[in-house]
């Protein structure tokens, strides 16, 4: 029964790609009369039932006080990745933190992020670990150890050493570490619109997050990451 209830028809598969897409662009959901063009419906009506549809099912929820907008809180199991993501693939250093090699330059791990990690959980070195080539003498680095799967469709797994390279600016689209009302730290992608900032998972079973602008700074942005091989 469950399966049959989470099944979404075309239209609204759709228009939950649509909603999705217009969020992540723009940091803001979609008006009615533009999720009935994309659509080609006739009415708005249409729309209302499509949307509560999608609410019953868990895929979206209206958010309070604010008109007309809506959070993805997941996609459809089939959705294909690249109607949630950009393709992304950081630059896996393979083998693990074996830093006793050579005297490369080492770059500091400054403890873990997940999302809602304190910011305090990376202000203190815990690791070191080599810089890779390309990256040395271009800026200053530090890395964080990645806790949970809020990013695994980026490439990036729980366990994984991020090298983040220190900035206050991230592009659209790029990963960046951030904090969130100078408090909390977490590793993201960045959508700018206006005076809003989306911050997205890369995992369809996370929703995107929207936030005004002045609660957002930007840490650094990722350039790199360690994984180990077992």
């Amino acid at each position: 029964m469950y399966e049959v209830c989470s099944m979404l028809t075309k239209k609204q598969k759709n228009l939950l790609t649509f909603i999705n897409k217009k969020i992540r662009s723009s940091g803001i959901s979609p008006s009615y009369e533009e999720m009935k063009n994309s659509l080609n419906l006739k009415s708005k009506s249409g729309i209302h039932r499509l949307i509560s549809a999608l609410e019953e099912r868990g895929f979206v929820k209206r958010l309070a006080h604010k008109a007309r907008a809506l959070e993805v809180v997941k996609l459809p199991e089939n959705a294909s990745a690249n109607d949630i993501f950009n393709s992304f693939t950081p630059s896996v250093i393979k083998g693990g933190l074996d830093n006793t090699k050579n005297k490369s330059s080492k770059v500091s791990v400054l403890g873990s992020i997940a999302a809602g990690t304190p910011v305090e959980a990376i202000q203190q070195e815990v690791d070191q670990v080599i810089l890779p080539a390309d990256l040395q003498n271009n800026g200053e680095y530090f890395g964080l150890k990645v806790k949970g799967d809020s990013m695994i469709e980026a490439g990036i797994n729980d366990g994984d050493t991020v090298i983040i390279k220190k900035t206050s600016l991230a592009d659209n689209g790029e990963i960046a570490v951030v904090l969130i009302d100078n408090e909390e730290a977490t590793l993201k992608r960045i959508r700018k619109k206006g005076k809003t900032i989306a911050l997205e998972a890369a995992n369809k079973n996370y929703g995107t997050k929207i936030y005004s602008a002045n609660r957002i700074k930007v840490q650094g942005k990722l350039v790199s990451l360690y994984r180990k091989f077992h």
